[in-house]
């Protein structure tokens, strides 16, 4: 479990909030809204009111206690950089911020963010991706090019085994697992797929692309 601070109460941070919760982590919101710190008081062990742009404020909240700041403000880049930039005076240990496009990210990174998020052009990319084939049903990029995706089992692979598939040396591909109503990671050259079926698939995005067309 971790000690979270997030700041910005909009929809980015209120998502970001409700899945640390769900993932037991003790969340800390800030937000300059009332009405928005209202609604998020469910999801965190604490939350104020307050200009996180005000160094006082700030330094009452004890950045430095926290493991993680996100600064999720969206609709005001000024108080983003701002916040980010003060956050690092006060001695946080990592901050992660939110950017919408490549100069905030270099303003952004150049003044003590040490990652940057771009939730609308992730998510963008992610429906491109996950809706452009009927095979996909979901998707992961990694980096360096790789990436996961969950496809259904092509027609010309019903009734082979991995072995036979030889997957790895012939497209540079691995499986990772195959689900029939649940997830089996314990699979081999033995295992058999069958259409119908879903399999995790790990490799060069470009290399999993070309599955699509089989």
């Amino acid at each position: 479990m971790k000690n979270i601070l997030v700041v910005g109460a909009g929809r980015f941070g209120t998502y970001t909030c409700m899945k640390l919760h769900d993932m037991g982590h003790q969340v800390m919101m800030v937000d300059r809204n009332e009405e928005r710190i209202q609604k998020i008081l469910p999801y965190v062990a604490n939350a104020q009111i307050g200009d996180s742009t005000d160094a006082a404020f700030m330094k009452q909240l004890g950045v430095r206690d926290y493991d993680l700041c996100i600064v999720a403000i969206g609709d005001d880049f000024l108080s983003s950089l701002e916040t980010t930039s003060l956050l690092e005076e006060l001695g946080a240990k990592k901050i992660v911020s939110r950017a919408t496009s490549g100069s905030q990210e270099k303003f952004l990174l150049r003044n003590g963010a040490m990652a940057v998020v771009y939730p609308e052009r992730q998510l963008g990319s992610w429906t491109a991706i996950r809706f452009s084939s009927d095979n996909i049903s979901n998707y992961i990029e990694l980096m360096d090019g790789y990436s996961i995706f969950e496809l259904a089992v092509p027609q010309k692979w019903h009734k082979k085994s991995l072995g036979e598939l030889d997957l790895r040396n012939r497209l540079g591909i691995n499986i990772l697992g195959v689900k029939n109503g649940y997830m089996d990671m314990n699979i081999g050259v033995d295992t058999v797929l069958e259409t119908g079926q879903t399999v995790l698939v790990l490799g060069k995005t470009q290399n999993i692309q070309k599955l699509f067309y089989l």
